[in-house]
This record gives structure tokens, sequence and C-alpha cells, in this order.
């Protein structure tokens, strides 16, 4: 694997370059987040390895920026912050991996061949589609740069069709999804809630994104406004 190290601690870059160089790797390394963004977005890594507290941006800063430019080359976060929320914060940023220091060099390799395995699809820490954006960690949905009001259960399905763009999902997958196996309500409830989805987003701003497949059931296109 080629590997970029983002650490500024000289003493733990050192180590964690002669490390992955000694376990058969070609490892780049910065210390500090801007030179580190600026590495990954135009290098052809296979893998980066980022501490979390950085100067001039911090390594959260950096993944989502990494994110937001659509890059999506596996990023394993390494920090002294082992708190919940942190590792959670790491994460939503859009990271595939987080590491607490001080951790075992043997499990930092295991996890790096483990993301080297799952490759780099796409993995986008707000999903778009057109005008409409949904952050799944911020619980927020904005359309042309308006705040949209969803219920929760408008938001999972939303969520849903937006991790599958332009495919057709069907009645069944997404009743299995959003409302779960044990649902037993009423059984046009996807389709109410597509109506829900349709006011709010849709006619609200004139667009065709909820789509109904005849027969099989609906997906989300990036449509722009309707004719």
């Amino acid at each position: 694997m080629r590997i970029l190290v983002v650490e500024d601690h000289g003493n733990m870059r050192d180590v964690l370059v002669r490390g992955l160089t000694e376990a058969g790797h070609a490892v780049d390394a910065v210390a500090d987040g801007p030179v580190g963004l600026a590495r990954a977005v135009t290098g052809a890594y296979d893998a980066v390895v980022l501490d979390v507290m950085l100067p001039g941006m911090d390594g959260f800063a950096v993944c989502r920026g990494l994110r937001d430019r659509e890059v999506w080359t596996p990023v394993l976060m390494l920090t002294a912050r082992d708190a919940v929320p942190d590792r959670v914060h790491g994460l939503d940023c859009g990271a595939d991996d987080y590491l607490v220091k001080p951790f075992a060099f043997t499990e930092l390799v295991g996890r790096l061949r483990a993301l080297q395995r799952r490759g780099a699809p796409p993995r986008p820490a707000v999903l778009c589609c057109g005008p409409l954006a949904l952050d799944p960690a911020a619980r927020s949905v904005r359309c042309r740069g308006e705040d949209v009001e969803l219920s929760p259960r408008e938001f999972a399905l939303l969520e849903f069709l937006l991790r599958h763009p332009g495919h057709v999902l069907s009645r069944a997958q997404i009743l299995e999804h959003v409302w779960g196996h044990a649902y037993d309500g009423q059984s046009n409830v996807v389709d109410v809630y597509v109506k829900y989805l349709r006011d709010k987003i849709d006619r609200r701003f004139s667009l065709d994104l909820v789509q109904t497949v005849r027969g099989a059931g609906y997906r989300i296109a990036c449509a722009g406004p309707r004719e």
C-alpha cells in the first residue's frame, strides 16, 4: 500500500513511518492539516493515517475536506482523545476507522489491511442529490439553501433513498429498512410517506426527485426543475 501519514508529533511520525516501511508499505509523511489535505487530494494513496490534533486544521476538518472533494481514500484516524463523542464525530466526518493512542502497532497494520480489503467506494458524509443535501450526523436536510423540516420517519425514508440513488427500491425493501420486520401497521404506509416527502421537497422546490416506477417501487433521481 501507499500510505500518507499526517501526524505533527515528530517521534510518533517517525515511528509510524519506520514501522509501516518495515511492513512493506510506501509511506509519505506530513506534519500539519492543510498540507495533509493537499497531499491526500492530489496523491494516489491507498490509505491515510490521520492524527486528530494537528496545526492549521484538525483531523476532523481534513477528513471532511476530503469527503467534500469526493476523495474516498480510506482514512484511519489516530487520537489520544478516547471519549465516545470524539470517536463518533470522527466517523461522522467520513473516517473509516478510529484508533486511540497508545495502540499496538500490529493492530494499526491489521486495521489498514482491513481498510484495503474494503476499498474506496464513495462514502460521503453528506448525501446530496441535485440541490438537496441530507446530513445524517446533524439530522438536517437543506434544499436550495433552505431548511426542510422532516419527521424522524420521513428523514429515515429520504436517507434510505439517497443511499441508493437511481436504484428502484420496492415497497417491501423500504418497509423493512425504515419500519423494520415487526411493523404491522397500514399496508400503504410507504406510499403515504412518499407523498409527505414530495409535498415537502418536490412540490415546494419544483423538483422531481422522488419518482414512482410503476409496478416496482420508488427511486430518487437527481433531476432538475419540473418542466
